[in-house]
């Protein structure tokens, strides 16, 4: 599908790429991984043809069409966000308008017998070509996308200039998935997705027809999404065949060999040496000597990368809280006319950790400032608890910075004396090393200063920690120094953040926030997800025999949850199967269940029968219209021919919706009773 050859490309004296040659297969799900600086975007803009190599080809065939997505800087305006996601199918459009041209022509009475029998053939052709490329079924396709990238119905007529940055590159994503090119570029696609619309791009991802190649730093979505994972390092590119957990055992163990190789080459080479120093001037050793110079100039040393010094990190030691750390009782919150929170009660204790969900807009900050304090609640009250000192990191803490400091005295402010030796590893672990200690805070780029704020939230001692998007600009080992510093923390936690890994890693309490309600499920998050699929397939999927339990993170205790609402009183199942009956009580229960199972599942095949019905019935009308469409004379009356035509086209629109929701079923059929 896809080859490099011999290429290279470096700027000035720092070379990146040097003699590569890589190739990528059809449906190939590959994760582009490497350090800071490797060269990832700089590929990626090679191969979608925005830049050049400095020597070599990239080998493509004819038909191959490249979609590309930067990390930023998209911006759309003058449509509505419908319609700038139906620019995604420019060549349907373009045959949409003909269909309709045609249409005109056919109702021009002034048309003779030829010229109207050829502009009917050609009309039929196009209208086959338009099924054929599915494009009864475009307005589903482009809702379908929009709406699992989070947008709403309410967006859907909204200008596209009126969305913020994030949401412009969600409608540029959203165009490149919908013109489904055979090579899809990603650079950074979860940057301004929620957990929801992460999740949902998993999926389709994982069914996409094409070959992608994408650049990540979320590691959960790099273990769904890639099958291969190419490394980009010493210049050149490492191909390991498994998604990114396999890729860094593999990756470490071959580091791991070509270290043992270096050190083996460097006694090698000084033994060689050691000898050509003692004996080059004795004539008797001459030639021996003679032989080991030659040896050692064909001698090519082996390249290893710098190993990167692993930071492990504890917090500075806090007083302990009282076991209530933060209540809300009662708060309702609004801005203008947009309820945030209508009547909240939520209790935090100590030892939570607390993960925030919920689609971008829900309120998911708002929250987090009411529970900090630095928002006030239009009603209802805020109680903090005993002895809780508290940090709150909010999503434009590093704006917060002090421009005029240094990184190291950023740091060394208000860290107690016990920590200050332990600023330089700190600093070393999110990316400042050397004289990147001594540069000011106001010439750091948004992502350097995201780091620093996090490295200052280290050092600093709390026993309860909001953290609003903390991973946002870091990279993996970044994340990896926060996520180690986290786990071992002894506190109560409160985070947002749209990295799955982060979260599966730490939260041990979910709160939903969205519709006005903050509702709270007891568990892990894969749990909370468990539990969701399981209330929805309530209605649609019975399952023949009682669910079985949720996975649980290794060591995690099992969870207590507080509930915000009334509403969240049963939102978890029980986390267990279902025992095998007992008694007359439980016997009655399964038989309960039994005709619930059987009931659901008999109404999805009723849905499934009316939809078949509808479909079958729409055809046949379709077939009368065309019989009725095809008589001599047909387009001689405008007036009698426009909404037969019209009657037609309606039909066949509906056709497309129809199949497509029939289709869904099938797929979601749940199995049929006992």
């Amino acid at each position: 599908m896809l080859q490099l050859v011999g290429v290279r490309k470096a700027f000035a004296d720092r070379v990146l790429f040097d003699d590569v040659t890589w190739q990528l297969n059809a449906r190939d799900r590959v994760g582009l991984c490497g350090p800071n600086g490797a060269g990832k975007t700089t590929l990626l803009k090679i191969l979608a043809r925005l830049d050049e190599p400095d020597a070599g080809e990239v080998v493509t065939p004819s038909d191959l069409t490249i979609g590309y997505l930067p990390q930023d800087g998209l911006e759309y305006g003058g449509r509505t966000l419908v319609d700038e996601a139906r620019q995604a199918f420019g060549p349907l459009l373009a045959l949409k308008d003909e269909l309709h041209r045609l249409e005109e022509q056919l109702g021009d009475t002034s048309l003779d017998d030829a010229t109207h029998e050829a502009v009917l053939v050609k009309y039929s052709e196009g209208q086959e070509d338009f099924r054929r490329l599915d494009g009864y079924t475009m307005d589903l396709r482009v809702a379908t996308v929009l709406r699992g990238l989070g947008f709403d119905e309410a967006d859907m007529e909204k200008r596209t200039e009126t969305f913020s940055g994030g949401w412009q590159m969600r409608i540029a994503l959203a165009k490149l998935l919908l013109q489904r090119p055979s090579l899809l570029l990603l650079d950074e696609p979860t940057n301004h997705l929620d957990l929801d619309a992460r999740n949902w791009l998993e999926e389709y991802l994982a069914e996409y027809p094409g070959a992608v190649i994408l650049v990540s730093h979320d590691r959960f979505f790099l273990d769904a999404v890639v099958t291969r994972i190419a490394d980009l390092s010493l210049r050149t590119i490492t191909d390991y065949q498994g998604n990114y957990s396999f890729y860094l055992r593999e990756h470490e163990a071959r580091m791991e060999r070509l270290r043992t190789m270096k050190r083996e080459q460097d006694e090698e080479v000084a033994r060689i040496k050691m000898f050509i120093d003692r004996f080059r001037y004795q004539a008797t050793k001459a030639a021996q000597v003679q032989s080991r110079i030659k040896a050692l100039e064909k001698v090519v040393p082996i390249d290893v990368p710098p190993e990167r010094k692993k930071v492990h990190f504890t917090f500075p030691e806090c007083v302990k809280s009282g076991r209530t750390v933060l209540e809300l009782a009662h708060v309702a919150k609004h801005y203008d006319e947009k309820v945030i929170f209508r009547d909240l009660s939520l209790l935090i204790e100590r030892g939570d950790r607390v993960a925030l969900v919920g689609p971008n807009g829900a309120g998911k900050s708002t929250l987090m400032r009411l529970l900090s304090g630095t928002e006030a609640p239009d009603r209802g009250a805020r109680t903090e608890g005993h002895q809780v000192v508290m940090q709150y990191f909010a999503q434009d803490e590093a704006n917060r910075l002090e421009p005029g400091r240094t990184v190291y005295e950023v740091l060394a402010d208000g860290s107690p004396m016990h920590m200050v030796p332990a600023i330089r590893n700190i600093l070393g672990g999110f990316l400042f090393a050397g004289d990147d200690v001594y540069k000011k805070a106001g010439v750091l780029s948004g992502g350097e200063r995201t780091r620093l704020a996090v490295a200052r939230m280290l050092l600093r001692p709390a026993n309860l920690l909001l953290l609003d998007e903390p991973t946002n600009h870091l990279d993996l080992d970044s994340k990896d120094v926060l996520l180690d510093a986290l786990e071992s923390y002894g506190g109560t936690l409160i985070l947002v953040s749209h990295d799955r890994y982060f979260v599966d890693r730490l939260a041990t309490k979910i709160i939903a926030v969205g519709h006005g309600e903050a509702t709270v499920y007891p568990g892990t998050y894969e749990e909370y997800r468990w539990s969701l699929s399981q209330r929805a397939a309530v209605p649609a999927a019975p399952q023949r025999t009682p669910p079985p339990s949720p996975p649980r993170a290794a060591g995690a205790s099992a969870p207590v949850g507080q509930p915000a609402t009334s509403a969240a009183v049963a939102a978890l199942p029980a986390a267990k199967a279902t025992p095998a009956p007992q008694d007359r009580d439980e016997r009655k229960r399964l038989e309960a269940e039994q005709r619930r199972v059987r009931r659901t599942w008999e109404a999805h095949q009723e849905r499934v029968a009316r939809l078949e019905s509808r479909i079958a019935e729409c055809e046949r009308e379709i077939k009368a219209l065309e019989a009725d469409m095809a008589r001599p004379g047909f387009y001689d009356d405008v007036a009698a021919s426009k909404p037969v035509i019209d009657r037609h086209q309606a039909l066949m629109w509906e056709v497309g919706d129809r199949m497509a929701e029939w289709e869904a079923l099938l797929e979601a059929a749940p199995p049929g009773p006992q």
